[in-house]
């Protein structure tokens, strides 16, 4: 069991040999300890890694935003932020993804906000790329669709429309498809 005073390099041994589920329930109680900020984003940190590592995206996304609320610098913030566009993401969140994302360029200056909406679009489309190989094309129906309602060039904006018509027509989404080929 955890307990207060313990290192980061103890906690991480006394957790190493305990099943996934397990080192949840002793870092969730742990958080429930009175802990320095340091100590609770470690923690969080943590908590992120396991549940990416057993594909709970979303919970993955919700304690990078709270190592987020925990940091002090802005760059750390939206570094934080981003990790959770990231985890949303692979979890297929897309709505998840844009509030990080506005919670990343929140803490931006003009320039960041930029690199953050390039490295967002980025994200986006390596996660749809990886859905369709993985033959999850709702996942990847969703990231192309927003990937359309955002800020992009003409050629990309023909590319996606076109990897959304065959997935459309795989899924049977006909009127989707016909809504498409109307906006061409």
């Amino acid at each position: 069991m955890l307990k207060v005073g313990m290192t980061k390099s103890e906690i991480e041994k006394e957790i190493s040999s305990k099943g996934t589920f397990v080192q949840i329930d002793y870092l969730t109680r742990f958080l429930k300890e009175p802990l320095t900020m340091d100590m609770k984003k470690f923690i969080y940190l943590k908590l992120g890694e396991v549940y990416e590592r057993i594909n709970m995206f979303k919970e993955a996304a919700k304690m990078y935003e709270n190592m987020a609320n925990f940091s002090i610098t802005f760059v750390e913030k939206i570094k934080h932020h981003m990790r959770s566009v990231e985890a949303y993401a692979k979890g297929g969140d897309v709505v998840g993804g844009e509030d990080a994302m506005k919670k990343a360029m929140s803490q931006a200056n003009s320039v960041q906000r930029e690199e953050i909406y390039q490295q967002t679009l980025r994200i986006y489309k390596a996660q749809a790329d990886t859905f369709e190989k993985s033959m999850k094309r709702t996942n990847a129906v969703q990231i192309y669709e927003k990937l359309l309602e955002m800020r992009i060039g003409e050629m990309e904006r023909g590319v996606i429309r076109e990897k959304l018509r065959v997935l459309y027509e795989n899924l049977g989404r006909r009127k989707e498809l016909h809504g498409l080929e109307r906006k061409k």
